[in-house]
């Protein structure tokens, strides 16, 4: 798989057009370009085994494909064996969501980084990996600048953009990493809006009857557009909330990552500037672009097929409704108390409105992914 890497001599003579200043917001190519050669880079892993690549492969959606995600639903660490206990969501569109913040208007909170907010903005979350010890597995923020300085271009990009002085302080250096990292997911690689859906939008292509009655339900009687808003030219398909679904227990993934069965994911409820116990087992509202090539679903891969996770926001509350993945009867969720009752567990969907509403979703793919779509 590509990993669109820049030659380094390439970056170097890139840099050396802004050299001598230092207003970032003025190298936005040559910013960009360091940004992603830092993003693919395993160097700035504990065993070097392991970028942001890793996790977010270009190539697939900006997800981790890995035969462990895919099985299990979190991605492996750098050491080879430790795992995450949630799966790591797609990086394409991540850029627009607003800082977290308590929205007064909403009574909700909205925006920031991670499934559970805690990172407030992109930037903030690009440096949350390298730390992990279940990810990059690096022990401080000192030591991925040492990474960093190992690369004698690196450390002349680093110069050019943000000053002869910047590896003088470690802390002011690792911010300038995050953000350099930061500006090539604000590219347009990362948000191409250039689905089948957007292209209908413009008049360039043109939904399947299937497709239309699948939107119709989306923004009707599934209700989907309540949190996943689909206005505008270029629209992002949420609304950058936070919900508990009432998603069960991960079982297979708890089994592999030692969490035991005591262990409970609060989502939000565990950021440390939520303090509402009504908001256990809420997770960010993602996007739903590129929804069909970007799972598994939920915040723990609990779920492998997206035609099931429609399944589930239909009958989730229907007395002997069947898991299709499991042939059993849905499990509670892990949060079970504060579940959204108001908006989905009894949809009245039929089995063919389940359909076309799942093929509504595959319009959201991204040309670049279409291929990937099965």
């Amino acid at each position: 798989m590509k990993q669109h890497k820049l030659l380094i001599t390439t970056l170097t003579s890139l840099i050396l057009i802004g050299c001598g200043s230092t207003d970032t917001e003025g190298f936005g190519y040559d910013q960009i370009a360091l940004g992603e050669q830092l993003f693919h880079d395993t160097i700035l892993s504990q065993n070097k085994t392991m970028s942001c690549a890793t996790c977010h492969v270009i190539d697939a959606a900006m997800i981790d494909p890995r035969e462990t995600s895919n099985t299990l639903g979190a991605s492996l660490g750098d050491d080879g064996f430790s795992i995450a206990d949630r799966n790591a969501p797609t990086a394409a569109y991540a850029s627009f969501a607003p800082a977290f913040h308590y929205n007064s208007d909403e009574g909700l909170f909205m925006g920031g980084q991670f499934l559970d907010g805690r990172a407030a903005t992109l930037s903030e979350q690009a440096k949350g990996p390298f730390l992990n010890p279940v990810e990059m597995n690096m022990p401080d923020a000192a030591s991925v600048i040492v990474r960093v300085k190992e690369n004698s271009s690196y450390v002349s990009a680093f110069k050019s953009l943000y000053g002869e002085n910047i590896f003088d302080d470690t802390d002011k250096a690792y911010e300038a990493l995050a953000q350099t990292i930061a500006k090539f997911e604000k590219s347009s690689t990362f948000s191409p809006f250039d689905s089948k859906y957007d292209r209908a939008q413009k008049g360039q292509d043109t939904l399947t009857e299937a497709e239309k009655r699948g939107l119709d339900l989306f923004n009707g009687k599934a209700n989907c557009h309540a949190c996943h808003p689909s206005e505008g030219e270029k629209a992002l398909f949420t609304d950058f909330s936070y919900d508990n679904l009432g998603v069960p227990v991960n079982h297979a993934l708890r089994e592999a990552n030692g969490k035991g069965s005591d262990f409970i994911d609060n989502g939000l409820y565990d950021n440390p500037l939520v303090k509402e116990v009504t908001l256990q087992g809420a997770f960010k509202v993602s996007t739903l672009r590129n929804i069909a090539v970007t799972g598994p679903n939920m915040h723990n891969g609990v779920f492998k097929d997206l035609k099931t996770v429609i399944h589930f926001y239909n009958t989730r509350d229907v007395a002997g409704a069947i898991n299709p993945e499991t042939g059993e009867v849905w499990e509670k969720g892990e949060v079970e108390v504060n579940k959204n009752i108001a908006e989905l567990g009894n949809l009245g969907l039929s089995e063919e409105e389940e359909n076309d509403l799942l093929a509504f979703l595959h319009t959201l793919t991204d040309a670049q992914y279409e291929h990937l779509d099965p």
